[in-house]
Protein backbone atom coordinates (compact mmCIF):
# COMPACT_ATOMS: atom_id res chain seq x y z
CA UNK A 1 0.00 0.00 0.00
CA UNK A 2 1.35 3.39 -0.96
CA UNK A 3 2.13 5.52 2.12
CA UNK A 4 0.58 8.93 2.70
CA UNK A 5 4.05 10.50 2.36
CA UNK A 6 4.47 8.97 -1.10
CA UNK A 7 0.95 10.02 -2.16
CA UNK A 8 1.76 13.55 -1.04
CA UNK A 9 5.11 13.33 -2.83
CA UNK A 10 3.43 12.35 -6.13
CA UNK A 11 1.16 15.37 -5.91
CA UNK A 12 4.04 17.67 -4.88
CA UNK A 13 6.10 16.37 -7.79
CA UNK A 14 3.42 17.58 -10.19
CA UNK A 15 3.26 20.96 -8.45
CA UNK A 16 7.08 21.34 -8.43
CA UNK A 17 7.41 20.28 -12.09
CA UNK A 18 4.80 22.85 -13.07
CA UNK A 19 6.75 25.59 -11.27
CA UNK A 20 10.21 24.71 -12.57
CA UNK A 21 9.51 23.39 -16.09
CA UNK A 22 9.76 26.80 -17.83
CA UNK A 23 13.11 27.48 -16.14
CA UNK A 24 14.46 24.04 -17.03
CA UNK A 25 13.48 24.47 -20.68
CA UNK A 26 15.25 27.84 -20.71
CA UNK A 27 18.40 26.26 -19.24
CA UNK A 28 18.23 23.43 -21.77
CA UNK A 29 18.04 25.96 -24.62
CA UNK A 30 21.15 27.66 -23.23
CA UNK A 31 23.09 24.46 -23.81
CA UNK A 32 21.43 23.57 -27.13
CA UNK A 33 19.55 26.28 -28.92
CA UNK A 34 16.93 23.83 -30.23
CA UNK A 35 16.85 21.62 -27.07
CA UNK A 36 18.44 18.55 -28.65
CA UNK A 37 20.82 20.17 -31.16
CA UNK A 38 22.34 23.50 -32.01
CA UNK A 39 25.06 25.62 -30.41
CA UNK A 40 25.16 27.30 -27.02
CA UNK A 41 23.42 30.59 -26.32
CA UNK A 42 25.20 33.41 -24.54
CA UNK A 43 23.25 34.42 -21.44
CA UNK A 44 23.75 37.97 -20.20
CA UNK A 45 23.56 39.18 -16.60
CA UNK A 46 20.11 40.72 -17.05
CA UNK A 47 18.66 37.41 -18.27
CA UNK A 48 20.18 35.60 -15.30
CA UNK A 49 18.78 38.19 -12.93
CA UNK A 50 15.30 37.84 -14.45
CA UNK A 51 15.44 34.05 -14.15
CA UNK A 52 16.71 34.29 -10.58
CA UNK A 53 13.67 36.37 -9.63
CA UNK A 54 11.39 33.76 -11.23
CA UNK A 55 13.21 31.05 -9.26
CA UNK A 56 12.75 33.08 -6.08
CA UNK A 57 8.99 33.38 -6.71
CA UNK A 58 8.76 29.63 -7.34
CA UNK A 59 10.59 28.78 -4.11
CA UNK A 60 8.30 31.07 -2.10
CA UNK A 61 5.24 29.53 -3.73
CA UNK A 62 6.35 25.96 -2.96
CA UNK A 63 6.68 26.63 0.76
CA UNK A 64 8.97 25.84 3.72
CA UNK A 65 11.21 23.11 2.29
CA UNK A 66 11.98 25.05 -0.85
CA UNK A 67 12.51 28.29 1.06
CA UNK A 68 15.21 26.46 3.02
CA UNK A 69 16.59 25.04 -0.23
CA UNK A 70 16.82 28.56 -1.67
CA UNK A 71 18.68 29.74 1.43
CA UNK A 72 21.18 26.91 1.07
CA UNK A 73 21.60 27.60 -2.65
CA UNK A 74 22.40 31.22 -1.80
CA UNK A 75 25.56 29.93 -0.08
CA UNK A 76 26.70 27.86 -3.08
CA UNK A 77 28.44 30.01 -5.70
CA UNK A 78 29.98 26.79 -7.05
CA UNK A 79 26.50 25.86 -8.34
CA UNK A 80 24.80 29.14 -9.28
CA UNK A 81 26.03 32.29 -11.03
CA UNK A 82 26.55 35.48 -8.96
CA UNK A 83 23.22 36.99 -10.05
CA UNK A 84 21.33 34.05 -8.52
CA UNK A 85 23.37 34.22 -5.31
CA UNK A 86 22.53 37.90 -4.94
CA UNK A 87 18.79 37.41 -5.51
CA UNK A 88 18.44 34.28 -3.36
CA UNK A 89 20.39 35.91 -0.51
CA UNK A 90 17.34 38.14 -0.05
CA UNK A 91 15.16 35.12 0.69
CA UNK A 92 13.60 35.61 4.11
CA UNK A 93 12.66 32.63 6.27
CA UNK A 94 9.37 34.21 7.31
CA UNK A 95 5.93 32.74 6.67
CA UNK A 96 2.56 33.34 8.38
CA UNK A 97 2.31 31.52 11.73
CA UNK A 98 0.23 28.38 12.11
CA UNK A 99 -3.06 28.54 13.99
CA UNK A 100 -2.69 28.39 17.78
CA UNK A 101 -4.96 25.38 18.07
CA UNK A 102 -2.66 23.33 15.85
CA UNK A 103 0.50 24.59 17.57
CA UNK A 104 -1.06 23.77 20.95
CA UNK A 105 -1.43 20.13 19.90
CA UNK A 106 2.34 19.92 19.27
CA UNK A 107 3.15 21.45 22.68
CA UNK A 108 0.76 19.19 24.58
CA UNK A 109 2.00 16.05 22.82
CA UNK A 110 5.51 16.93 24.02
CA UNK A 111 4.94 18.52 27.43
CA UNK A 112 1.35 17.89 28.47
CA UNK A 113 -1.34 20.53 29.00
CA UNK A 114 -0.06 24.04 28.27
CA UNK A 115 -1.59 25.51 31.44
CA UNK A 116 0.24 22.95 33.56
CA UNK A 117 3.61 23.19 31.78
CA UNK A 118 3.68 27.00 31.86
CA UNK A 119 2.48 29.60 34.34
CA UNK A 120 1.46 31.92 31.53
CA UNK A 121 1.53 31.50 27.77
CA UNK A 122 1.06 34.23 25.14
CA UNK A 123 -0.88 32.70 22.23
CA UNK A 124 0.50 35.23 19.73
CA UNK A 125 3.95 34.19 18.36
CA UNK A 126 6.72 36.77 18.46
CA UNK A 127 8.32 35.32 15.32
CA UNK A 128 7.45 32.79 12.64
CA UNK A 129 9.71 30.84 10.33
CA UNK A 130 9.25 28.09 7.77
CA UNK A 131 9.94 25.22 10.20
CA UNK A 132 8.92 26.66 13.56
CA UNK A 133 7.55 29.63 15.48
CA UNK A 134 8.41 31.25 18.82
CA UNK A 135 6.09 32.19 21.69
CA UNK A 136 6.74 33.88 25.03
CA UNK A 137 5.67 32.31 28.31
CA UNK A 138 6.63 32.03 31.96
CA UNK A 139 8.04 29.16 34.03
CA UNK A 140 8.16 29.77 37.79
CA UNK A 141 7.46 33.44 37.00
CA UNK A 142 10.64 33.64 34.88
CA UNK A 143 10.12 34.72 31.24
CA UNK A 144 10.97 32.08 28.63
CA UNK A 145 10.89 31.77 24.84
CA UNK A 146 9.19 28.64 23.50
CA UNK A 147 10.14 27.45 20.02
CA UNK A 148 7.53 25.09 18.55
CA UNK A 149 7.92 23.02 15.41
CA UNK A 150 5.23 23.71 12.83
CA UNK A 151 2.36 21.20 12.88
CA UNK A 152 2.65 18.42 10.29
CA UNK A 153 5.89 19.93 8.91
CA UNK A 154 7.64 16.53 9.06
CA UNK A 155 5.39 14.88 6.45
CA UNK A 156 5.63 17.91 4.15
CA UNK A 157 9.43 17.97 4.37
CA UNK A 158 9.75 14.22 3.80
CA UNK A 159 7.44 14.44 0.77
CA UNK A 160 9.45 17.34 -0.64
CA UNK A 161 12.75 15.51 -0.05
CA UNK A 162 11.31 12.56 -1.98
CA UNK A 163 10.39 14.96 -4.80
CA UNK A 164 13.96 16.30 -4.81
CA UNK A 165 15.35 12.76 -5.02
CA UNK A 166 13.09 12.03 -7.99
CA UNK A 167 13.95 15.35 -9.62
CA UNK A 168 17.74 15.13 -9.27
CA UNK A 169 18.38 12.93 -12.34
CA UNK A 170 16.23 15.32 -14.40
CA UNK A 171 18.12 18.36 -13.08
CA UNK A 172 21.48 16.74 -13.86
CA UNK A 173 20.41 16.46 -17.50
CA UNK A 174 20.00 20.25 -17.70
CA UNK A 175 23.35 21.24 -16.15
CA UNK A 176 26.92 20.73 -17.27
CA UNK A 177 29.22 18.10 -15.82
CA UNK A 178 31.20 20.62 -13.74
CA UNK A 179 28.09 21.40 -11.65
CA UNK A 180 26.66 17.86 -11.35
CA UNK A 181 29.11 16.80 -8.60
CA UNK A 182 28.30 19.84 -6.47
CA UNK A 183 24.56 19.47 -7.04
CA UNK A 184 24.52 15.82 -5.96
CA UNK A 185 26.46 16.72 -2.81
CA UNK A 186 24.08 19.62 -2.19
CA UNK A 187 21.06 17.29 -2.32
CA UNK A 188 22.55 14.99 0.33
CA UNK A 189 23.67 17.92 2.47
CA UNK A 190 20.26 19.61 2.27
CA UNK A 191 18.36 16.51 3.39
CA UNK A 192 20.66 16.15 6.40
CA UNK A 193 20.59 19.88 7.24
CA UNK A 194 16.82 20.32 7.18
CA UNK A 195 16.25 17.20 9.28
CA UNK A 196 18.80 18.45 11.81
CA UNK A 197 17.10 21.85 11.94
CA UNK A 198 13.78 20.19 12.79
CA UNK A 199 15.43 18.24 15.63
CA UNK A 200 15.23 20.54 18.63
CA UNK A 201 17.15 18.11 20.81
CA UNK A 202 20.14 18.54 18.52
CA UNK A 203 19.68 22.33 18.58
CA UNK A 204 19.67 22.24 22.38
CA UNK A 205 22.89 20.19 22.36
CA UNK A 206 24.63 22.65 20.01
CA UNK A 207 23.38 25.60 22.07
CA UNK A 208 24.72 24.08 25.29
CA UNK A 209 28.11 23.38 23.73
CA UNK A 210 28.54 26.85 22.24
CA UNK A 211 27.28 28.44 25.47
CA UNK A 212 29.90 26.49 27.40
CA UNK A 213 32.63 27.73 25.07
CA UNK A 214 31.69 31.35 25.92
CA UNK A 215 31.09 30.79 29.64
CA UNK A 216 34.00 33.11 30.55
CA UNK A 217 33.24 35.79 27.95
CA UNK A 218 31.21 38.62 29.43
CA UNK A 219 30.57 40.18 26.00
CA UNK A 220 28.47 37.23 24.75
CA UNK A 221 25.06 36.09 26.02
CA UNK A 222 23.54 32.75 24.99
CA UNK A 223 20.23 31.99 26.74
CA UNK A 224 20.28 28.60 28.52
CA UNK A 225 17.85 25.81 27.73
CA UNK A 226 15.03 25.09 30.16
CA UNK A 227 15.48 21.31 30.12
CA UNK A 228 12.20 20.41 31.84
CA UNK A 229 10.17 22.20 29.15
CA UNK A 230 12.01 20.95 26.06
CA UNK A 231 11.79 17.97 23.71
CA UNK A 232 12.28 16.92 20.06
CA UNK A 233 9.58 19.34 18.83
CA UNK A 234 9.58 22.02 21.56
CA UNK A 235 12.59 24.00 22.76
CA UNK A 236 12.25 26.34 25.74
CA UNK A 237 14.97 28.85 26.61
CA UNK A 238 15.31 31.72 29.01
CA UNK A 239 13.93 34.86 27.40
CA UNK A 240 16.65 37.47 26.97
CA UNK A 241 15.25 40.53 25.15
CA UNK A 242 17.52 43.08 23.55
CA UNK A 243 17.89 45.70 20.86
CA UNK A 244 18.13 44.32 17.33
CA UNK A 245 21.77 44.56 16.31
CA UNK A 246 21.07 46.59 13.17
CA UNK A 247 18.80 49.11 14.95
CA UNK A 248 21.49 51.80 14.87
CA UNK A 249 19.32 54.62 16.22
CA UNK A 250 18.35 52.64 19.32
CA UNK A 251 21.96 51.53 19.88
CA UNK A 252 23.04 55.16 19.61
CA UNK A 253 20.32 56.24 22.05
CA UNK A 254 21.55 53.64 24.56
CA UNK A 255 25.12 54.95 24.15
CA UNK A 256 26.51 51.59 23.00
CA UNK A 257 29.94 51.58 21.32
CA UNK A 258 29.16 50.14 17.88
CA UNK A 259 32.83 49.70 16.94
CA UNK A 260 33.46 47.59 20.04
CA UNK A 261 30.25 45.68 19.29
CA UNK A 262 31.46 44.85 15.77
CA UNK A 263 34.86 43.72 17.07
CA UNK A 264 33.27 41.48 19.72
CA UNK A 265 30.97 39.90 17.13
CA UNK A 266 33.85 39.22 14.74
CA UNK A 267 36.04 37.80 17.47
CA UNK A 268 33.21 35.54 18.65
CA UNK A 269 32.89 33.99 15.19
CA UNK A 270 36.66 33.67 14.79
CA UNK A 271 36.71 31.76 18.08
CA UNK A 272 33.80 29.53 17.05
CA UNK A 273 35.28 28.62 13.67
CA UNK A 274 39.02 28.57 14.36
CA UNK A 275 39.18 27.52 18.02
CA UNK A 276 36.01 25.70 19.05
CA UNK A 277 35.05 23.96 15.81
CA UNK A 278 31.32 24.45 16.43
CA UNK A 279 29.52 27.60 15.31
CA UNK A 280 26.20 29.41 15.08
CA UNK A 281 25.57 29.44 11.32
CA UNK A 282 22.70 31.91 10.92
CA UNK A 283 24.02 35.33 12.04
CA UNK A 284 21.49 37.55 10.27
CA UNK A 285 20.27 40.59 12.29
CA UNK A 286 17.07 38.83 13.36
CA UNK A 287 19.15 36.32 15.33
CA UNK A 288 21.44 38.88 16.99
CA UNK A 289 20.46 41.39 19.67
CA UNK A 290 22.28 43.66 22.12
CA UNK A 291 21.69 44.13 25.85
CA UNK A 292 21.71 47.54 27.51
CA UNK A 293 25.24 46.72 28.69
CA UNK A 294 26.47 46.16 25.13
CA UNK A 295 26.53 42.35 25.26
CA UNK A 296 25.64 40.38 22.12
CA UNK A 297 22.73 37.94 22.43
CA UNK A 298 22.60 34.93 20.06
CA UNK A 299 19.24 33.40 19.13
CA UNK A 300 18.22 30.34 17.09
CA UNK A 301 20.85 27.60 16.89
CA UNK A 302 18.83 25.44 14.50
CA UNK A 303 21.31 26.20 11.73
CA UNK A 304 24.71 25.42 13.18
CA UNK A 305 27.75 23.52 12.01
CA UNK A 306 31.01 21.88 12.91
CA UNK A 307 34.50 22.30 11.48
CA UNK A 308 37.10 19.56 11.89
CA UNK A 309 40.67 20.24 12.99
CA UNK A 310 42.14 19.96 9.50
CA UNK A 311 39.71 22.47 7.99
CA UNK A 312 40.32 24.82 10.93
CA UNK A 313 44.06 24.69 10.25
CA UNK A 314 43.57 25.46 6.56
CA UNK A 315 41.18 28.33 7.29
CA UNK A 316 43.92 29.84 9.47
CA UNK A 317 46.41 29.36 6.62
CA UNK A 318 43.99 31.08 4.24
CA UNK A 319 43.47 34.08 6.54
CA UNK A 320 47.21 34.50 7.10
CA UNK A 321 47.91 34.23 3.36
CA UNK A 322 45.25 36.88 2.58
CA UNK A 323 46.70 39.22 5.21
CA UNK A 324 50.20 38.71 3.75
CA UNK A 325 49.07 38.92 0.10
CA UNK A 326 50.64 35.50 -0.40
CA UNK A 327 48.93 34.33 -3.60
CA UNK A 328 50.61 30.91 -3.61
CA UNK A 329 49.64 30.47 0.03
CA UNK A 330 46.00 31.29 -0.78
CA UNK A 331 45.93 28.78 -3.65
CA UNK A 332 47.67 26.10 -1.56
CA UNK A 333 45.12 26.53 1.23
CA UNK A 334 42.20 26.33 -1.23
CA UNK A 335 43.62 23.16 -2.83
CA UNK A 336 44.32 21.49 0.53
CA UNK A 337 40.91 22.40 1.90
CA UNK A 338 39.28 20.77 -1.13
CA UNK A 339 37.78 23.96 -2.57
CA UNK A 340 40.04 24.30 -5.61
CA UNK A 341 40.82 21.40 -7.93
CA UNK A 342 44.54 20.47 -7.87
CA UNK A 343 44.36 20.37 -11.69
CA UNK A 344 43.23 24.00 -11.94
CA UNK A 345 45.44 26.42 -13.83
CA UNK A 346 47.35 28.08 -10.99
CA UNK A 347 48.49 30.93 -13.21
CA UNK A 348 44.92 31.87 -14.13
CA UNK A 349 43.62 31.38 -10.59
CA UNK A 350 46.58 33.34 -9.22
CA UNK A 351 45.64 36.24 -11.46
CA UNK A 352 42.06 36.06 -10.20
CA UNK A 353 43.17 36.17 -6.56
CA UNK A 354 45.79 38.85 -7.09
CA UNK A 355 43.45 41.15 -8.98
CA UNK A 356 40.63 40.60 -6.50
CA UNK A 357 42.88 41.62 -3.61
CA UNK A 358 44.47 44.54 -5.44
CA UNK A 359 41.08 45.80 -6.56
CA UNK A 360 39.69 46.11 -3.04
CA UNK A 361 42.68 46.82 -0.82
CA UNK A 362 43.16 50.56 -1.61
CA UNK A 363 46.48 52.25 -0.87
CA UNK A 364 46.76 50.58 2.52
CA UNK A 365 46.55 46.79 2.61
CA UNK A 366 44.74 46.85 5.96
CA UNK A 367 41.75 48.71 4.47
CA UNK A 368 40.32 46.06 2.18
CA UNK A 369 37.32 44.01 3.14
CA UNK A 370 37.01 40.24 3.20
CA UNK A 371 33.39 40.47 2.06
CA UNK A 372 34.52 42.18 -1.15
CA UNK A 373 37.29 39.63 -1.64
CA UNK A 374 34.89 36.75 -1.16
CA UNK A 375 32.46 38.45 -3.55
CA UNK A 376 35.14 38.67 -6.22
CA UNK A 377 36.09 35.03 -5.67
CA UNK A 378 32.43 33.97 -5.80
CA UNK A 379 32.15 35.61 -9.23
CA UNK A 380 34.97 33.32 -10.35
CA UNK A 381 33.74 30.15 -8.66
CA UNK A 382 31.01 29.69 -11.26
CA UNK A 383 33.52 30.02 -14.10
CA UNK A 384 36.51 28.20 -12.63
CA UNK A 385 37.06 24.77 -11.04
CA UNK A 386 35.93 25.54 -7.48
CA UNK A 387 34.00 23.25 -5.18
CA UNK A 388 32.67 23.87 -1.69
CA UNK A 389 33.03 20.88 0.65
CA UNK A 390 30.36 20.15 3.22
CA UNK A 391 30.09 22.78 5.98
CA UNK A 392 32.56 25.07 4.20
CA UNK A 393 29.62 26.69 2.43
CA UNK A 394 28.20 27.56 5.87
CA UNK A 395 31.58 28.99 6.91
CA UNK A 396 31.65 31.13 3.76
CA UNK A 397 28.11 32.34 4.42
CA UNK A 398 28.94 33.14 8.04
CA UNK A 399 32.03 35.12 7.02
CA UNK A 400 30.14 37.28 4.55
CA UNK A 401 27.00 37.85 6.69
CA UNK A 402 29.00 38.66 9.83
CA UNK A 403 31.24 41.09 7.98
CA UNK A 404 28.12 42.75 6.53
CA UNK A 405 26.64 43.17 10.03
CA UNK A 406 29.94 44.57 11.30
CA UNK A 407 30.17 47.11 8.49
CA UNK A 408 26.58 48.16 9.23
CA UNK A 409 27.62 48.81 12.83
CA UNK A 410 30.85 50.57 11.85
CA UNK A 411 31.41 51.66 8.21
CA UNK A 412 35.16 51.83 8.93
CA UNK A 413 35.29 48.31 10.32
CA UNK A 414 38.48 46.52 9.26
CA UNK A 415 38.05 42.76 9.24
CA UNK A 416 41.67 42.03 8.34
CA UNK A 417 43.00 44.10 11.23
CA UNK A 418 40.73 42.28 13.71
CA UNK A 419 41.52 38.85 12.23
CA UNK A 420 45.25 39.63 12.20
CA UNK A 421 45.18 40.76 15.83
CA UNK A 422 43.21 37.67 16.81
CA UNK A 423 45.57 35.29 15.00
CA UNK A 424 48.56 37.07 16.57
CA UNK A 425 47.06 36.87 20.08
CA UNK A 426 46.40 33.15 19.65
CA UNK A 427 49.96 32.57 18.38
CA UNK A 428 49.02 31.47 14.87
CA UNK A 429 51.11 34.06 13.03
CA UNK A 430 54.23 33.30 15.09
CA UNK A 431 53.71 29.60 14.35
CA UNK A 432 53.38 30.41 10.65
CA UNK A 433 56.63 32.42 10.71
CA UNK A 434 58.42 29.61 12.59
CA UNK A 435 57.27 27.05 10.02
CA UNK A 436 58.37 29.37 7.22
CA UNK A 437 61.84 29.75 8.73
CA UNK A 438 62.16 25.99 9.23
CA UNK A 439 61.11 25.43 5.64
CA UNK A 440 63.55 28.06 4.40
CA UNK A 441 66.36 26.44 6.41
CA UNK A 442 65.61 23.05 4.84
CA UNK A 443 65.60 24.61 1.36
CA UNK A 444 68.99 26.26 2.02
CA UNK A 445 70.45 22.90 3.10
CA UNK A 446 69.02 21.20 0.01
CA UNK A 447 70.42 23.96 -2.20
CA UNK A 448 73.91 23.56 -0.69
CA UNK A 449 73.78 19.78 -1.17
CA UNK A 450 72.58 20.24 -4.75
CA UNK A 451 75.44 22.68 -5.44
CA UNK A 452 77.96 20.07 -4.28
CA UNK A 453 76.38 17.22 -6.26
CA UNK A 454 75.72 19.06 -9.53
CA UNK A 455 79.27 19.59 -11.00
CA UNK A 456 80.17 15.86 -11.20
CA UNK A 457 76.80 15.10 -12.85
CA UNK A 458 77.28 17.90 -15.38
CA UNK A 459 80.79 16.65 -16.17
CA UNK A 460 79.52 13.10 -16.78
CA UNK A 461 76.76 14.41 -19.06
CA UNK A 462 79.30 16.44 -21.10
CA UNK A 463 81.54 13.35 -21.45
CA UNK A 464 78.58 11.36 -22.86
CA UNK A 465 77.80 14.15 -25.32
CA UNK A 466 81.42 14.20 -26.40
CA UNK A 467 81.26 10.43 -27.03
CA UNK A 468 78.01 10.88 -28.97
CA UNK A 469 76.34 8.60 -26.44
CA UNK A 470 73.76 11.08 -25.16
CA UNK A 471 70.08 10.32 -25.62
CA UNK A 472 67.01 12.39 -24.74
CA UNK A 473 63.62 10.78 -24.10
CA UNK A 474 60.54 12.97 -24.01
CA UNK A 475 56.97 12.11 -23.19
CA UNK A 476 54.08 14.27 -24.35
CA UNK A 477 50.79 14.46 -22.42
CA UNK A 478 47.70 15.38 -24.36
CA UNK A 479 44.99 15.50 -21.71
CA UNK A 480 42.82 17.77 -23.87
CA UNK A 481 42.97 15.42 -26.86
CA UNK A 482 44.46 18.08 -29.15
CA UNK A 483 46.24 15.64 -31.45
CA UNK A 484 43.19 13.42 -31.55
CA UNK A 485 41.12 16.39 -32.76
CA UNK A 486 43.72 17.32 -35.36
CA UNK A 487 43.84 13.73 -36.60
CA UNK A 488 40.05 13.57 -36.89
CA UNK A 489 39.94 16.82 -38.82
CA UNK A 490 42.66 15.62 -41.16
CA UNK A 491 40.80 12.35 -41.82
CA UNK A 492 37.48 14.17 -42.31
CA UNK A 493 39.17 16.55 -44.73
CA UNK A 494 40.75 13.75 -46.76
CA UNK A 495 37.49 11.77 -46.89
CA UNK A 496 35.57 14.90 -47.89
CA UNK A 497 38.04 15.56 -50.69
CA UNK A 498 37.77 11.96 -51.87
CA UNK A 499 33.97 12.14 -51.66
CA UNK A 500 33.78 15.33 -53.71
CA UNK A 501 36.07 13.91 -56.40
CA UNK A 502 34.11 10.64 -56.45
CA UNK A 503 30.82 12.52 -56.75
CA UNK A 504 32.13 14.51 -59.71
CA UNK A 505 33.45 11.40 -61.49
CA UNK A 506 30.30 9.36 -60.83
CA UNK A 507 28.11 12.24 -61.99
CA UNK A 508 29.99 12.20 -65.31
CA UNK A 509 30.36 8.46 -65.90
CA UNK A 510 27.97 6.50 -63.62
CA UNK A 511 24.35 6.22 -62.55
CA UNK A 512 22.33 8.74 -60.58
CA UNK A 513 22.01 6.32 -57.62
CA UNK A 514 25.76 5.90 -57.19
CA UNK A 515 26.24 9.66 -57.56
CA UNK A 516 23.67 10.27 -54.82
CA UNK A 517 25.43 7.83 -52.49
CA UNK A 518 28.77 9.57 -53.05
CA UNK A 519 27.15 12.98 -52.54
CA UNK A 520 25.52 11.81 -49.34
CA UNK A 521 28.84 10.52 -48.06
CA UNK A 522 30.48 13.85 -48.93
CA UNK A 523 27.73 15.73 -47.11
CA UNK A 524 28.20 13.63 -43.96
CA UNK A 525 31.94 14.26 -44.00
CA UNK A 526 31.33 17.99 -44.47
CA UNK A 527 29.00 18.10 -41.48
CA UNK A 528 31.45 16.18 -39.29
CA UNK A 529 34.31 18.45 -40.32
CA UNK A 530 32.21 21.55 -39.66
CA UNK A 531 31.16 20.30 -36.23
CA UNK A 532 34.75 19.54 -35.26
CA UNK A 533 35.61 23.18 -35.83
CA UNK A 534 32.43 24.50 -34.22
CA UNK A 535 32.71 22.39 -31.04
CA UNK A 536 33.53 24.28 -27.86
CA UNK A 537 35.67 21.30 -26.88
CA UNK A 538 38.06 21.95 -29.69
CA UNK A 539 41.26 23.99 -29.67
CA UNK A 540 40.99 27.01 -27.42
CA UNK A 541 43.39 29.35 -25.75
CA UNK A 542 43.66 29.44 -21.96
CA UNK A 543 41.20 32.02 -20.66
CA UNK A 544 42.92 35.15 -19.39
CA UNK A 545 41.31 36.83 -16.40
CA UNK A 546 42.54 40.40 -16.69
CA UNK A 547 41.90 43.53 -14.67
CA UNK A 548 39.97 44.93 -17.62
CA UNK A 549 37.67 41.89 -17.63
CA UNK A 550 37.21 42.19 -13.88
CA UNK A 551 36.30 45.88 -14.17
CA UNK A 552 33.89 45.17 -17.02
CA UNK A 553 32.20 42.48 -14.91
CA UNK A 554 31.87 44.88 -11.98
CA UNK A 555 30.46 47.65 -14.17
CA UNK A 556 27.98 45.18 -15.64
CA UNK A 557 26.82 44.14 -12.16
CA UNK A 558 26.54 47.77 -11.02
CA UNK A 559 24.58 48.65 -14.13
CA UNK A 560 22.07 45.92 -13.31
Amino acid sequence: MVSLVNLRAYWRFIVVARQFLPLLVAYARDRRRFLFFGGRRRVDAETRRRRANRLLDSLLTLGPTFIKLGQLLSTRPDILPPEYIEILSQLQDEVPPADWDRARVVIEEELGPVDEAFDDFDREPISGASLGQVYTAKVDDDPVAVKVRRPDIESLVEADLQVLRWSLPILLFFIDDSRSFSLENLADEFAKTIREEMDYEREAEMLREIRGNFADDDSIVIPPVVESRSGPRVLTMEYRPGTKINDLDELEARDIDRTELAENLQRAYLQMIIEDGVFHADPHPGNLAVTDQGQIIFYDFGMSGRVDDYIQEKIVDFYIAVANQDIDGILDALVEIGTLSPEADRQVMGEVMELAIQDVRGDDIEQYRVQQIVGQIEDSIYEFPFRLPKNLALVLRVATVVEGVCVTLDPEFDFIAIATDYLTEQGYREESIRQFLEGASDQVQESVQSTVRSPPKIERALDRIDRENFHVRAGFEDDEGVFDKLAKRLIYGLLLTAGVLSTALLYSFATVQSTAVAAGFSLIMAVLLYRSFRSRKGLRATPQFTRQNLKQQQRGSEGD
